[in-house]
């Protein structure tokens, strides 16, 4: 069944809108959400507004660690997924979304991008080795 991020046609009191409501439209259509896991890179595109795509993350094993001390950006490689404040069964299934801490070559770094919506992992180092 396709997701619709549509109005309600029902109050929440069970009654009916008066206006008149439409049918689906593509562009009210909805994604499950992605659940970025760790592994070798893969992307999908998917349909945005006005024609226009997004590029999502499915998987990726290197992310883009911001340094505050030295003020510089380095690539590190992802070892293992340590919180996810989102769900606790993420931790398991290393699935990572924003705020998630993960152990990188760097340190722990905590994610600050949204990688199911922007396609890359961004991060702050929180704790160097």
């Amino acid at each position: 069944m396709v997701i619709i991020q549509a109005k309600a046609r029902r109050k929440a009191s069970g009654s009916r809108y008066k206006s008149a409501v439409h049918k689906k439209r593509l562009g009210q259509m909805g994604y499950a959400p992605t659940l970025t896991g760790l592994g070798q890179k893969k992307t999908a595109e998917k349909r945005a507004t006005g024609g226009h795509g997004k590029l999502t993350l499915k998987s990726m094993n290197r992310i883009n660690v911001y340094d505050p001390r030295s003020k510089k950006y380095v690539v590190a490689d992802i070892k293992t997924i340590t919180d996810n404040p989102a769900n606790k069964n993420f931790v398991r299934r290393n699935i990572m979304t924003m705020g998630t801490v993960v152990e990188t070559s760097a340190g722990k770094a905590k994610i600050t991008s949204r990688p199911g919506q922007e396609g890359m992992i961004n991060a702050v180092l929180v704790s160097s080795n």
